[in-house]
């Protein structure tokens, strides 16, 4: 049955605005040729977006035309505002964007672990009724909220789990009392595949696995471009994966002995401190993610193109920038390449993705020398090609995922067909 009218326009309409955000300002001649539409639908579809105030002229293109034909049109980014969130057990991070995803303002806050849950939430929303202010945005259309936990895929909704904090789950809720906006919140892992799918490490893969490396140990599976969740929204619960090396079993409650007993921060730390090297401070992600940027400077160099994530905390036995020797920091990235190969092999021996990104600080940080390690031995546990490949976007890459969600929510709904 072919469309009727009205449906063929709102069609022909979204078309038009996805290239637009893809592809910039364009010009009439442009977008009739990239969206194979007829001369005059595409100058009816322009009015039509240009009188919704969704797209304008934002200049002229070539140097020697002039009047119609050369006018290029672009997306009015100020048509919403966005927020994303990464929302860890220290504390909260928050951007907030313009439609296009400029970002116009950022902020966090750390919130200490004996903060009670109603003082923790109304830090939290101060935070982001703060920072949309300082951005200029009257409200906000869309919230995107990246937490760790497991996601209902039913309902949407965060779902109590083990050893987080209470303030997590009653901050979705206090967001959608307090702003006049859409929240959705997804798994922080999830995020980060997202975004490193769009923008990082996995840009060309429609197909890999994602192993979150920083406080805690989590992953995300990407299917033929489709991320899959499961039954219950626990795919990529790694943490609890039983392995080898471990001193117990984790139970339903507690991934301890499990995947995260090898490969999370605490783990890291003292895997550390067996080849003589400390963390000055509290064993998290940061701190975990300069002890093994450290130990890549002394095997590669300190100009080494994996050294990329200079922000992060954590000093090897107290000394600063202080690089350990080459032969223990070889020694020291060997046993983790170990660890996480235990990790990399049971995902593919299930998977088989073909490709395996090293996320979060950790994964980053680790850069391209880890993750030769890692492949050398997934190489010699798995029959099947897997490629291995370090984060682009590191511990970014919640935040920047939460925006693209937040931002596909906006779009999906200001470029929606309209009401019949």
């Amino acid at each position: 049955m072919p469309a009727s009218p009205s449906t063929a326009r709102a069609i022909n309409d979204r078309l038009a605005l996805r290239f637009l955000q893809q592809e910039g300002p364009l010009t009439a001649g442009q977008l009739k040729q990239l969206t194979g539409l007829s001369r005059p639908t595409v100058a009816d579809l322009v009015d039509r977006l240009t009188a919704a105030g969704l797209i304008t002229v934002v200049g002229e293109s070539g140097e020697q035309r002039r009047g119609p034909n050369a006018r290029l049109y672009g997306i009015v980014a100020d048509r919403a505002h966005l927020a994303a969130l990464d929302v860890r057990t220290g504390g909260v991070s928050v951007l907030v964007s313009d439609l296009l995803g400029g970002v116009l303002a950022e902020a966090s806050v750390p919130i200490r672990g004996d903060t009670g849950t109603g003082p923790a939430v109304e830090q939290a929303v101060t935070l982001v009724e703060r920072a949309a202010k300082e951005a200029g945005a009257a409200s906000l259309h869309t919230v995107g909220v990246g937490a760790p936990g497991l996601i209902d895929p039913a309902t949407g909704e965060l779902r109590d789990s083990s050893g987080l904090p209470e303030w997590h789950r009653r901050l979705v809720t206090a967001l959608q009392e307090r702003l006049p906006a859409r929240v959705i919140v997804e798994n922080e892992t999830n995020l980060a595949a997202l975004a490193e799918q769009r923008e990082g490490a996995a840009r060309d893969r429609d197909t890999f696995v994602l192993l979150w490396l920083g406080h805690g140990t989590g992953a995300a599976v990407v299917l033929d471009g489709a991320l899959r969740r499961g039954a219950s929204g626990g795919t990529g619960e790694i943490g609890f994966l039983p392995v080898p090396g471990t001193t117990a079993l984790p139970s339903a409650t507690d991934c301890e002995g499990g995947f995260h007993s090898l490969v999370g921060a605490a783990a890291i730390a003292e895997l550390a401190r067996t080849y003589g090297l400390s963390i000055d401070g509290q064993a998290d992600g940061p701190a975990a993610a300069a002890l093994v940027r450290r130990a890549v400077r002394a095997v590669a160099g300190r100009g080494a193109e994996d050294d990329r994530d200079a922000g992060a905390g954590g000093d090897i036995g107290g000394g600063g920038d202080a690089v350990p020797d080459e032969d223990t920091a070889s020694a020291f990235l060997d046993a983790l390449a170990g660890r996480l190969a235990i990790g990399a092999a049971s995902v593919t021996a299930v998977l088989d993705p073909g490709c395996v990104v090293l996320g979060g600080e950790v994964g980053q940080a680790g850069g391209r020398v880890l993750a030769a390690r890692v492949q050398e031995r997934l190489v010699r546990m798995s029959p099947l090609p897997t490629e291995v490949r370090a984060s682009a976007l590191g511990g970014g890459a919640v935040l920047r995922g939460a925006l693209l969600t937040a931002r596909d929510g906006a779009q999906d709904d200001l470029f929606a067909p309209p009401a019949r």
